[in-house]
């Protein structure tokens, strides 16, 4: 009968460390499941307010009405061909810094201010993942913005080439969840000036960069 009962009580134990066991792996892979979904919410949000923040930082930027003969000079020899084309590089860097500085500013603030997430997305299933009431949670994501400008030639004519000006805004966001981390990055692309050159446009500088 001792053996019985000692047998009987290890057996018991047994089975209540595996039911804990199998609970524990159930919350955990619940969690794992949740956190993907909340990321993946996070995420599209976060990219789409990149977006928005790159284009107002862009808009500020360039209020003041920033021309194409404000950031390019075109060199011609005495017959009007096109010998070089030079940046001002002052001018593009002072865009390139002020639109990083704006864009990371108001994506900091935008953060704070919280992400809606659907409370489907907390149980764990994806197809329910866009149903029932919102609940804000409020995060602080950590944003680095680096610009820099891109040159675009393309026939525009006859001895006619139109030189576009972008600027690449690319946006590295990372965030922190309990437990779990993930970084992103969205690159946007925003036309600054262009102008159409007469003249044919040596082929050196259809490389890209300014």
């Amino acid at each position: 009968m001792k053996y019985r009962s000692r047998t009987n009580r290890i057996v018991r134990r047994a089975v209540l460390f595996a039911g804990v066991l199998l609970v524990i792996g159930l919350l955990v892979a619940l969690y794992c499941s949740v956190t993907g979904i909340m990321l993946s919410v996070i995420e599209e949000t976060m990219r789409a307010r990149t977006a928005a923040a790159v284009n107002e930082a862009v808009f500020e930027t360039l209020a003041d009405g920033t021309r194409y003969e404000d950031l390019v000079t075109v060199e011609r020899d005495a017959q009007g061909e096109i010998r070089a084309i030079f940046a001002n590089s002052y001018e593009v860097n002072r865009i390139a810094r002020d639109t990083a500085y704006l864009s990371q500013k108001k994506l900091q603030a935008m953060g704070e201010e919280g992400i809606a997430i659907p409370l489907g997305a907390f149980s764990g299933i994806e197809a329910l993942s866009g149903f029932g009431p919102a609940v804000t949670i409020r995060l602080i994501p950590v944003a680095v913005v680096t610009c820099g400008f891109v040159s675009e030639f393309a026939e525009a004519g006859i001895n006619q080439t139109r030189h576009s000006l972008l600027l690449e805004v690319t946006a590295e966001i990372s965030v922190a969840l309990p437990g779990r981390k993930e970084i992103f990055s969205t690159t946007s692309e925003v036309l600054v000036a262009e102008s159409v050159l007469v003249g044919e446009v040596p082929e050196i500088y259809f490389g890209g960069r300014l």
